[in-house]
């Protein structure tokens, strides 16, 4: 099936209050095209320099989102587009995402990665890491980011029953920490489920789902 098929019958089974990321990374800018005129605007990229060439190369309506983990001296790459930074998961990251958001008077939207997967190769805060983070006056004092949700992936495993748990955990931590509110911080975006279990994702609550194989096929 084409692209554009694909696309079109995963938007069909999505509920009206979740958005589709859908997961370009690897892929040449003429699929993204295809997508792009399949009415996709959002794509999600893993590495800072192969977005930047693509957010180059195309319209400029489109949201990047970076979703691979993201070294601090490559942040610079991205801070003058990237709509939002999903793994975030360090104090120390998103110090340098504000600085580079202030450089160009932006506003940096992220994404705080919690550790809910039972594999070491994961990253992720846990939950005293996140309460902390949130709480801290290092944190109240940036001024050029926002924290719009937290972002989870399952351990990679056929077992439903694992993922499910994995997924309510984080469901569970989200909704304990949506009333931390303040200038920088408003929790509306839960991320989690990919093409293989972006359906079981959203039974347990995901607002967003990171979507690649299934739209443009395998790598």
């Amino acid at each position: 099936m084409s692209i554009q098929t694909n696309l079109l019958n995963i938007k069909a089974t999505l509920p009206k209050q979740v958005t589709l990321v859908a997961v370009s990374k690897t892929k040449p800018v003429s699929d993204l095209m295809e997508a792009y005129e399949a009415g996709q605007r959002i794509f999600g990229e893993n590495k800072i320099q192969e977005m930047t060439e693509k957010w180059e190369q195309m319209p400029k309506d489109i949201q990047w989102h970076m979703i691979g983990h993201v070294q601090t001296n490559k942040v610079k790459f991205m801070a003058p587009f990237v709509s939002l930074i999903h793994g975030v998961d360090s104090l120390k990251l998103l110090q340098e995402i504000n600085k580079q958001a202030k450089k160009n008077n932006r506003t940096i939207d992220c994404l705080l990665q919690i550790y809910i997967a039972e594999e070491e190769t994961k990253f992720g805060l846990d939950e005293e890491e996140l309460t902390s983070l949130l709480t801290s006056n290092e944190f109240q004092e940036l001024k050029n980011i926002q924290i719009v949700g937290l972002m989870g992936m399952a351990t990679f495993t056929a077992n439903k029953d694992q993922i499910k748990k994995e997924f309510l955990h984080l469901k569970s931590i989200f909704d304990t920490n949506k009333n931390l509110k303040s200038e920088i911080c408003n929790l509306n975006t839960l991320s989690m489920g990919m093409s293989g279990d972006y359906q079981l994702a959203i039974e347990c609550g995901s607002t967003m789902v990171r979507i690649g194989s299934s739209i443009f096929g395998g790598r």
